[in-house]
């Protein structure tokens, strides 16, 4: 083994020691309110051990008994708690000790994984530089994966934490992120009961749900025959029409918000759902239409060509051949128009009032105030964020399939 690659296993297992320890550590201070510190200089020469013991093991070609992952671990492990004194996480071992060990094992085992999948097929002796150039590619992926966790599940742990505390308890240590189970179902609750008891989320819900599946379809509606006419027919402008749909988008909404203002306070719009349901769709259509124009562009034309010599008019063509091969397109435009409508802020800030009439974004923020518990806020980003990350979870493969489709003409 060349000391290159020698370098390269002491690398990646130092590199996935440190990040597995202080990963850990930071979930267990979150789960459990005890400041827990890693020892990150032990996890770090217990990675890079580790590493080199999985090499050497998977590189012997007689080698027998337990895998070399197995092998790695027991080292990880042995290094860890000879380094750290036992204490890899500096908490005595009495101060909350299965999640101490539940902790443990998950770094043992989280630093262990991934430090196999990144030096897979590393052997002793020389490393092409293509071996090397995959080893690094596989640290910097599963880095980036773990950042971008974080990124995500971090803000939402915090909010759903804090949702479930009493306001004695907030008070007491805002930091604690802990979950207090002596408080009991109700107690953790409380704060979602009151919301729809005391603030009339439940209203807030529906009227967000109305207005979202109304910008879906009045967005469909307009979208799915200029989309249509722009990929099939031949009309002067139709390039020009094509290229320049999502020239809306280079005007910011805030911009148009302050006439938008104006105009609808002497129209009447200002204050009403239906002035948000003009300004959501004309917000959505030209994406909605150059989503769908790429598509029906992907779909072959001999079908529809089929379909008028066997006396279809053009709608007929469009509602009995077009529309049913696109529905992966239409679901995926029906998902981020959904989106853009359900976590819209601006305009409902701006145009609305009423409380009886606000949408949930504009409910969560009239909850931004120093009368209001701050568990409350908390409780009411997390019922505007569920419903739609539900809906994006349950339909991701339509997302994909029509972002995708129509990009490689066939």
């Amino acid at each position: 083994m060349r000391p290159g690659s020698i370098l390269i296993a002491a690398v990646t297992g130092l590199v996935w020691g440190v990040t597995a320890i202080v990963v850990i550590a930071v979930t267990l201070t979150l789960i459990t309110g005890e400041v827990a510190l890693p020892q990150a200089t032990a996890a770090g020469v217990a990675g890079l051990a580790s590493a080199l013991v999985f090499v050497w093991r998977q590189s012997s070609e007689k080698s027998s008994g337990m895998p070399a992952w197995v092998w790695s671990a027991i080292t990880l492990f042995l290094i860890l708690m000879i380094g750290s004194f036992a204490a890899p996480f500096n908490l005595p071992i009495g101060i909350v000790p299965v999640w101490q060990g539940l902790a443990l094992i998950l770094f043992v085992l989280g630093a262990t994984w991934a430090t196999s999948v990144c030096l897979s097929g590393a052997r002793l002796g020389p490393m092409s530089r293509y071996e090397r150039e995959v080893v690094y590619i596989r640290v910097a992926k599963g880095i980036g994966f773990v950042v971008f966790t974080i990124i995500v599940a971090l803000p939402f742990y915090v909010m759903v934490m804090t949702s479930l505390k009493s306001q004695q308890t907030l008070l007491a240590n805002p930091l604690d992120l802990s979950i207090d189970f002596s408080q009991g179902l109700d107690g953790l609750l409380r704060s979602y009961v009151e919301l729809f008891t005391q603030f009339n989320f439940g209203r807030y819900l529906l009227v967000s749900a109305y207005v979202s599946v109304a910008t879906v379809v009045l967005t469909l509606l307009f979208s799915v025959p200029g989309a249509y006419a722009v990929s099939r027919l031949r009309f002067p402008g139709q390039a020009f029409l094509a290229r320049s749909v999502l020239l809306i988008y280079m005007v910011p909404a805030i911009v148009l918000v302050i006439p938008l203002y104006a105009v609808f306070s002497q129209l009447g719009l200002r204050n009403t759902l239906t002035g948000l349901l003009v300004v959501y769709p004309a917000t959505t259509i030209p994406v909605a239409l150059y989503m769908l124009q790429g598509y029906f562009r992907g779909l072959p034309s001999e079908l529809e060509e089929a379909g008028l010599m066997d006396g279809l008019s053009r709608v007929g063509v469009i509602l009995k051949i077009t529309l049913p091969l696109s529905l992966p397109a239409l679901a995926s435009v029906s998902l981020y128009v959904f989106m853009i409508a359900w976590n819209e802020f601006l305009f409902a800030f701006m145009f609305l009032d009423n409380p009886d009439i606000f949408t949930l974004s504009r409910g969560v923020v009239s909850l931004n105030s120093s009368e209001v518990p701050r568990q409350h806020l908390m409780a009411g980003a997390v019922i505007a964020t569920v419903p739609v990350l539900v809906i994006f979870l349950w339909f991701e493969r339509f997302l994909v399939q029509g972002l995708t489709a129509g990009s490689v003409k066939g």
